[in-house]
């Protein structure tokens, strides 16, 4: 059994048409509720009554501690490609439904083999969206792992592995993304030759030459911003000893979205968020209040244990990197690092185009520590927003356990919203690890620690990119900025002494100088989405010149190349979202 467990603030639902064989009569078309937890539910063959009955336990405990009154079970069968029986998973379900019924939890049920049209808003806090696979067939499946590494070790076994190894590869070098439609970032990602996923590293990205480029460049862009603001780069383990996760309380609350393994008797985790190696760091030293804010900023690699089903491009993977920031600061320090965050918040969407709306999420029923301090952070960050001019929403009783938040809910230029960045300000983690600092007084004091994130994950956030700007990146994140296009073989030498010129300067540039036709050549480049074409011939190679041609179609001729340079230098410098030969 595979679930994917939501804690939304709605879920919508609407029956379409019945698409298995058998199917539950429904009276209801149309649902709408609120704050749920929704459990996305693939029942597997194999599974039993005992894999029902940890489902329930698990799911009623987490309710019990987010204080969530609803259960919406949402038979999913995309999580797996192992499927139970349609009259055996409708059983089991129905057990589900009974159980948790059982614990005086309310459950409402979507109908079984419905094809639905869902519509989720989903909560923001780090324990919203967790996976879990629950199986009775484990002992099995190891048992068959064994024998077939038995069978390698003979001549036979190893022709055989020789056959998967063949079959596997010849998989992995296609990509399963046909059907698509052409503005989903997988399909742009494929044509633009920007990144792939193979088969031997589920979830998890292969990055190409040009989405690397687009990857390095928001990573420069991002650094600029916070190079600015005075943040202390750093970089931690990717392996830590689940000592460290008992003690921030990852192992109860997210251990099994982790990957967990022993070494040489010694058990291992691979980090799934930043802050508990980046506290390591500031326990290092002895601080004093003079030294603080210390700001951190890190840019490692997380890995999370999604079940496979649930990965999605690069909105869901289980290899990813957060643009992770950890500000440990004094109290009176909170709103001015606040008005500070909100402002990176603002210049950063601002540069993508993008517009976004802020959700203050208030202190939950089940927090942690003195009220009092709830309230005087709140009004820090309520005071912060208003002083920055930012209408809100009051999103109430949705912040952390540990202390109340602020989300930004950005929209894309084809009007979706996406949650990405976040602000938490914690006063519990600093608490669980003693951290302290010497204050004016020359006693110790523990600081307050600001979470921060303005991107989220840099994988999820290309991913929405591409999608804004369908693959029409801005000159300044473009992989290939320029093509330059020769009409002639006779003007193929002063093309590529432009191309040296341009190279030189620090342009991503290609040339283009084959025997095909211009009006190809401009095809072509268009279809990659190059935002300029410099198109050489005759006339220019006389007069020194080149004829510039925007991806849109717009052109002016005459123009020399120290001009065009000098006009995308600018142009690049200061990230504009178009150039002047757009105009």
């Amino acid at each position: 059994m595979k679930i994917l467990q939501l804690d939304v603030n709605s879920i919508d639902y609407e029956m379409i048409k019945p698409e298995a064989r058998v199917y539950e009569d429904v009276t209801d078309r149309e649902v709408s509720l609120k704050n749920a937890l929704v459990a996305m539910t693939s029942i597997e063959r194999g599974d039993s009554e005992e894999s029902v009955a940890a489902a329930v336990r698990d799911m009623s405990a987490f309710m019990e501690k987010q204080k969530i009154g609803l259960l919406v079970i949402y038979p999913f069968a995309h999580l797996s490609n192992n499927l139970e029986a349609p009259e055996r998973a409708m059983a089991l379900l129905a057990k589900m439904r009974q159980g948790i019924e059982d614990r005086g939890i309310k459950v409402v049920a979507a109908p079984f083999g419905w094809n639905k049209k869902l519509n989720l808003d989903i909560k923001g806090h780090p324990l919203a969206e967790t996976s879990r696979s629950y199986s009775n067939s484990g002992a099995v499946q190891k048992a068959e792992r064994n024998e077939t590494a038995e069978k390698s070790k003979t001549d036979e076994g190893k022709r055989h592995a020789e056959v998967r190894e063949d079959n596997l590869f010849s998989r992995i070098r296609k990509s399963d993304w046909s059907g698509l439609p052409d503005t989903d970032h997988r399909t742009i990602g494929e044509r633009l030759d920007l990144f792939s996923f193979q088969e031997v590293s589920p979830g998890m990205v292969y990055w190409h030459k040009n989405g690397r480029i687009v990857y390095n460049k928001i990573l420069e862009f991002l650094r600029g911003k916070l190079e600015q603001q005075d943040y202390a780069e750093v970089s931690t383990p990717t392996l830590a000893n689940l000592a460290l996760w008992h003690v921030s309380g990852h192992i109860s609350h997210y251990k099994q979205n982790m990957f967990v393994f022993d070494s040489e008797s010694e058990d291992l985790g691979m980090k799934p968020m930043n802050c508990p190696s980046t506290i390591l760091i500031y326990r290092s030293k002895k601080w004093s209040y003079r030294e603080l804010p210390f700001r951190t900023a890190i840019f490692d690699r997380l890995y999370r244990n999604e079940i496979s089903g649930a990965l999605t491009g690069l909105f869901r993977v289980r290899e990813l990197t957060q643009d992770d920031g950890h500000i440990f600061i004094t109290e009176d320090q909170l709103e001015g690092e606040m008005k500070l965050l909100l402002s990176l918040v603002k210049e950063v969407y601002d540069t993508f185009g993008m517009t976004y709306a802020a959700k203050l999420s208030t202190m939950p029923e089940d927090h942690m520590g003195d009220e009092a301090l709830w309230e005087k952070a709140t009004s820090a960050l309520r005071r912060s927003l208003e002083l920055n001019g930012l209408p809100y929403t009051i999103n109430e009783g949705d912040g952390a356990f540990y202390g109340p938040k602020i989300d930004f809910d950005v929209t894309d230029a084809m009007g979706r919203k996406w949650q990405c960045a976040t602000i938490q300000v914690d006063y519990q983690l600093p608490l669980r690890f003693k951290l302290e600092y010497t204050g004016e007084d020359g006693q110790q004091h523990t600081p307050i620690m600001v979470h921060r994130a303005i991107l989220g994950s840099l994988e999820r956030f290309i991913g929405i990119l591409t999608e804004h700007y369908q693959g029409k990146f801005p000159a300044w994140l473009a992989p290939v900025q320029v093509r330059i296009l020769s009409i002639s073989e006779q003007a193929n030498a002063y093309a590529r002494e432009v191309h040296e010129k341009l190279r030189a300067r620090g342009i991503r540039c290609e040339l283009d100088a084959s025997d095909r036709t211009i009006e190809y050549k401009v095809r072509d480049a268009q279809l990659l989405k190059v935002p300029y074409m410099l198109i050489v011939g005759k006339k220019e190679m006389e007069a020194n010149t080149v004829a510039v041609r925007t991806r849109s179609g717009k052109q002016k001729f005459g123009v020399s190349v120290d001009k065009f340079t000098e006009e995308l230098g600018e142009e690049t410098l200061e990230r504009r979202s178009s150039g002047a030969y757009e105009a």
